[in-house]
């Protein structure tokens, strides 16, 4: 049976060790959650890939806001990118749109060029256009590995239908990770409902981000674990 990899979101150390331990098989590492997730300290995310088993993947977004960058900031964007592989992680997460809010296919495919051997994922910018099947098309041209999406919706679980719409299109071209206040309630209703192969979440429906609550962290993904597998999952 395949197993459905489970990708959480964290700002800490702390938390990234309590969402390993929860059963975790990826982490997206993101500076100040509270304002969209901003890319890490190089140093934040190199205590992240030593002192962790799974894969890391920074996230590579140089301010809040849009998704519209300056030349500097697409400059900034690449260097970051050039750090983060010279520290031997895994993948990065990024997202890059036109001022018509479409995907901007020549400026992804050179990061995701410029990021290789890494994965890249197309973050939830993907969201922010106005016809996800052509972004979808768009997103796969540029060579990315995966799509975050909520389905265009404030979550997943809204954004289900049309989550399974675009699963089914990729056909096995890119991978679309459903993402957007997913947690142990709702999981398993989202992987039936768009057959999914890997799901993202952040659990800030949960818990505040930011929370010291590791405990309940790593209780509330041990959960989200059991329900990937199949198991009843129950809050602890």
């Amino acid at each position: 049976m395949h197993r459905t990899l489970l990708e959480i979101t964290v700002e800490s150390l702390d938390t990234a060790l309590a969402a390993e331990r929860g059963g975790a098989d990826r982490i997206e590492l993101c500076a100040e959650l509270s304002r969209g997730g901003l890319t890490p300290s190089v140093a934040a995310t190199r205590k992240l890939h030593e002192e962790l088993e799974i894969p890391v993947f920074p996230i590579i977004r140089p301010r809040a806001g849009n998704f519209v960058y300056t030349e500097n900031e697409f400059a900034m964007m690449k260097r970051d990118i050039s750090l983060a592989r010279d520290l031997g992680i895994d993948g990065v997460v990024l997202g890059i749109l036109r001022s018509d809010d479409s995907v901007d296919v020549e400026r992804t495919t050179e990061l995701v060029e410029w990021a290789r051997p890494l994965e890249v994922t197309f973050h939830r910018a993907f969201d922010e256009t106005s016809d996800p099947f052509q972004s979808l098309e768009d997103v796969i041209a540029t060579g990315a590995t995966r799509i975050l999406s909520s389905g265009g919706a404030a979550t997943a679980a809204q954004g289900a239908q049309t989550l399974r719409k675009l699963v089914r299109a990729a056909a096995n071209r890119i991978v679309v990770m459903p993402g957007g206040g997913l947690d142990a309630t709702n999981i398993r209703e989202i992987i039936a409902g768009t057959h999914a192969q890997e799901i993202h979440s952040g659990l800030g429906s949960v818990l505040p981000y930011g929370s010291g609550n590791l405990q309940r962290f790593e209780a509330e993904i041990h959960a989200m674990r059991l329900g990937l597998n199949g198991s009843i999952p129950s809050r602890a």
